[in-house]
């Protein structure tokens, strides 16, 4: 057993994260390896101790499923009497006396929906609009069990429940995956089928209940660039690496239903789900409702840039919401962001989102909604406030929520939705008072707090060198830099010696001389879902590109440039998430070599929103967040260490030095050319071709059978244990006993230093893992790819090359110490399995991991830390957990006591009665499981 102190959360402390990065927040610790009085640790081989720890915590005892289908005999009359109570707990809608047609302008009508103003409560009027739809969703789905009428009120009355954080069910209308978090997913469902086959059930009953849509991006590696043929390359690449992944889910496509796959090549997953999935309004068989999402990426906020109500969430949170279970959550604080004024000239939507990002994260938005409104609206387009909503987990929030106007439903017809589909979406909402008219006088909405900007007070600006939220005007950009090589190691510091800071390395490259020195850029990437579907910042790239090459100015030719998906500018290298999910590619090796051999503090200057430490590339130790005709304009000066007022970023062939003024484009052209190449057959013709896949997807050929045939050979899909020896009966909450830690981090750790998804480290035990098997190094691919085995992830935990764990006193890298003996090892060779995290805050999806896996989330109290307490990581705790679950209750104070006398207090983060429920059950499928064998 383990428990751990850190700043964040770790599902994936066990076997894999299912979901990508994630905030926490300051100090923490890994508490790790339980005592084993009767068994000395020597003689337990960690590799079988980590296999022999199920992912759900079933608990000792373990039965098998002939030991199972006897117990489901037994329990059969208990079982008919729990079906009877649901038949009479559920009944018809109470609200069936709201429930109304929607006429058609010129006869007939578009459907029936709940209407929210014939509740006739004026409390209504007031609530934002985003919980508007939580107020819908709450009124369509009541049926006294699931949703109950108390649950509507609580709702209703948000002004005065809110800050009481109550607990509220939610079923949102749909899910998005994309492969990454997608292939796990349905591992985890293909797995349940297997279970219910076992036990004599109906395998069927695993089936998605609501649309699940899974975008095929995350696979993309810019293997090769600044080539004329990059696209097709990569992509050769990509379905060699990965034609297993893609068989599989294809596989599961046609094995499930609601399942559509959107297969690689075809672009990032949240642009397509802005341009093409995104309903906004759902018709499903006359039903009208609201669209509303949860995805397995964080960045499904973005969609809350059109209106529809969307968050990222655990991987197995998501496929129990496929599975028809209700998402329980709190009924979140909204804090109102009022927007006035015009951006200024040259100030672009991402040098706006960087400024936001840090206002939010001053004013504290974790577990919250922002929703936006003023007029500062109207000068936002769709694409503009998609940047916004895309960096809410940057900020903190749960979402950055635009209600609908006219800007949404002129995006809508842009993107080639009918002109009838457009007419029912604002017919519905306006009769729903779920639409803004900024044309009328505005009923003022009450909100948890205010913040607001004059857009006019934006300046252009990056972000970096290791944070997102770490913002830096352009104009002091080479100010801070210097800084930067000056401070001690942290966030905003490298700690160079003054003496070593000017140092020039100059080495062969392609036959001529190259030049590094701390700084230079040697990556700069269009890329990432943030900026890639806003037309004005992707054309200003290609304007400063054009004006650039028409001055004769050249990138050098040993900066890594791409451009995925695709527009003007860099060559494009594909389409999907590239640099900004780790998949730079491999550097050339003579830079490569430069750099780590001098110890260069090289940079990455992207277009993307997650710039951590080891995230980008393994070499490029400072990474910077830039809108797109920032990237070119930084890859045109091969530097970040420049004032781009005073220092030039080129010269002409002819000896003239080029200023960054003299490429950089005016609002008026860039509209220009937005308004002459943004057009809506562009994107009818793409997202008509969109499923029906490109070739080489359409060749590979997969069985037709409802249960997948599991290859034991396979690293890349592995037949989870999960569900091999449950039992029927809950193993019930654990406690923590003497408990060593396994790691003891500092501030914001993330799941890029909990679960990497990039590149897998030839030193590493996952490597070593997959090199037995007989796989090249080559081969590799990365972690996220893998993430369908739970072994190789298991061996992936916390194998972040950049990771700093306090036990290793100032050493950097993914390993820890054994205690009490000392020994210096990989996280792997030392953990047997993870019990507790304790932390001063979590982000909301690292919180909801662990619930879903049974693992005890503990914050610690207001002020107090892992220093404050003077805690080493090397003491041994317990934690004072009741034996009950019937005794916990959610958001209590438990006691932690450690072998040398200390003790103090924290809180468990089980935030509702539900949740308790699901570590009842060692975690939410195994719950699922044994409610649908009842059933």
């Amino acid at each position: 057993m383990h428990i751990a102190i850190t700043t964040s959360s770790s599902s994936s402390a066990i076997l894999r994260a299912s979901s990508r990065v994630r905030f926490s927040k300051p100090s923490s610790l890994f508490l790790s390896r339980a005592s084993f009085p009767s068994l000395p640790f020597r003689s337990l081989s960690t590799s079988s101790a980590f296999r022999s720890v199920s992912r759900w915590s079933h608990g000792v005892g373990w039965k098998s499923s002939l030991t199972l289908r006897a117990q489901i005999g037994t329990v059969t009359p208990v079982l008919q009497q729990f079906q009877r109570n649901i038949v009479s707990m559920a009944s018809e809608n109470p609200f069936k006396g709201i429930f109304t047609t929607l006429p058609r302008p010129g006869g007939g009508e578009f459907g029936k929906f709940y209407s929210l103003p014939a509740l006739n409560d004026p409390r209504i009027d007031k609530l934002p609009y985003s919980i508007r739809i939580l107020l819908e969703s709450a009124i369509r789905n009541c049926d006294n069990f699931q949703v109950t009428k108390h649950d509507v009120e609580k709702i209703i009355d948000w002004e005065n429940t809110s800050p009481k954080q109550v607990e509220i069910p939610f079923k949102p209308a749909r899910v998005l995956l994309q492969d990454f978090t997608g292939v796990p997913a349905v591992v985890d469902l293909a797995c349940m089928r297997d279970a219910m086959n076992r036990l004599g059930g109906d395998s069927k009953k695993i089936n998605p209940l609501v649309p699940v849509d899974l975008v095929i991006d995350h696979s993309v590696q810019v293997d090769v660039a600044r080539s004329a043929n990059a696209v097709q390359a990569n992509m050769d690449l990509e379905f060699q690496r990965n034609n297993e992944r893609f068989a599989f889910l294809k596989w599961g496509s046609h094995a499930f239903d609601n399942m559509l796959v959107v297969p690689p090549g075809s672009g990032i997953v949240h642009q397509v789900n802005l341009e093409y999935l995104g309903r906004v309004v759902f018709n499903t068989d006359g039903l009208l409702y609201p669209d509303s999402v949860v995805g397995t990426d964080s960045h499904t906020t973005m969609i809350d840039g059109l209106g529809v109500a969307g968050w990222g969430v655990g991987g197995i949170e998501a496929e129990a919401t496929m599975l028809g279970q209700p998402m329980s959550m709190v009924l979140p604080g909204v804090v109102g962001f009022k927007l006035s004024g015009k951006l200024q000239n040259g100030v672009t939507a991402t040098d706006l989102v960087l400024t936001v990002t840090q206002m939010l994260r001053k004013h504290g938005v974790v577990g919250k909604f922002v929703e936006f409104f003023g007029e500062g609206m109207r000068e936002l387009s769709l694409a503009d406030r998609a940047t916004i909503a895309n960096m809410s987990p940057e900020y903190g929030a749960t979402m950055g929520f635009f209600p609908v106007d006219h800007v949404t439903l002129q995006y809508l017809k842009l993107t080639g939705r009918s002109d009838d589909t457009v007419a029912m979406i604002e017919a519905y909402l306006r009769a729903n008072k779920m639409f803004v008219d900024y044309s009328e006088p505005q009923q003022e909405k009450v909100y948890s707090s205010h913040l607001q900007l004059d857009l006019s007070d934006v300046e252009p600006c990056i972000s970096g060198p290791k944070r997102p939220h770490d913002r830096v005007p352009i104009k002091e950009m080479k100010t801070d830099w210097h800084s930067c090589l000056d401070n001690k190691v942290g966030f905003k510091g490298f700690a160079v010696p003054k003496e070593a800071q000017d140092k020039v390395i100059s080495f062969p490259f392609n036959e001529q001389t190259a030049e590094l020195k701390h700084g230079s850029v040697v990556i700069a990437a269009i890329t990432s879902c943030t900026n890639t579907s806003n037309p004005s910042v992707m054309l200003g790239a290609g304007l400063v590109a054009k004006k650039a090459c028409e001055l004769g100015l050249e990138v050098k030719p040993w900066v890594k440039t791409s451009l995925a998906p695709g527009s003007g500018g860099f060559n494009i290298v594909g389409y999907g998430c590239t640099t900004c999910i780790g998949n730079s590619g491999d550097l050339h090796e003579s830079v490569a070599s430069a750099i780590a051999d001098n110890d260069i503090v090289a940079a990455a200057v992207l277009s993307g929103n997650r710039n951590f430490e080891g995230r980008v590339h393994p070499l490029t130790r400072a990474n910077y967040l830039a809108s797109p005709p920032l990237v070119v304009a930084y890859a045109l000066a091969g530097t970040v260490d420049i004032d781009f007022e005073k220092e030039p970023i080129g010269t002409t062939k002819d000896g003239k030095s080029v200023y960054f003024k003299d490429v950089w484009p005016s609002n008026e052209e860039i509209a220009e050319v937005v308004q002459s190449s943004v057009l809506p057959d562009m994107f009818k013709s793409t997202y008509e071709a969109i499923t029906q896949g490109n070739p080489m997807w359409n060749k590979l050929s997969v069985p037709s059978s409802s249960l997948y045939s599991w290859d034991p050979k396979s690293t890349y899909i592995h037949e989870p244990p999960y569900f091999k020896d449950m039992t029927m009966d809950p193993p019930g909450p654990h406690g923590v006993k003497d408990a060593y830690c396994l790691l003891n981090f500092g501030d914001s750790i993330t799941t890029d230093h909990i679960s990497p998804a990039g590149s897998i480290h030839k030193d590493s035990p996952a490597a070593k893992f997959l090199l037995e098997r007989g796989v090249d190094r080559k081969d590799f691919n990365s972690y996220g790819s893998r993430r369908g085995n739970d072994e190789v992830m298991a061996r992936g935990t916390f194998a972040n090359i950049r990771i700093v764990n306090k036990l290793l006193n100032g050493e950097v890298g993914p390993k820890t110490i054994h205690i009490p003996t000392g020994e210096k090892l990989s996280v792997f060779d030392v953990a047997t399995g993870v019990k507790a995290v304790i932390a001063k805050s979590f982000e909301r999806i690292h919180r909801s991991n662990l619930v879903g896996m049974g693992i005890i989330p503990l914050c610690f109290k207001a002020g107090e830390d892992a220093d404050t307490l003077g805690l080493t990581g090397h003491e041994r705790y317990t934690i004072d957990l009741p034996s009950k679950a019937s005794d916990i209750k959610p958001g209590q104070d438990v006691t932690v006591t450690t072998d040398n006398g200390k003790s103090f207090t924290c809180t468990v983060r089980f935030d509702t009665q539900v949740e308790l429920t699901y570590f009842d059950h060692g975690g939410i499928l195994p719950y699922v499981i044994r409610n649908l064998i009842k059933k």
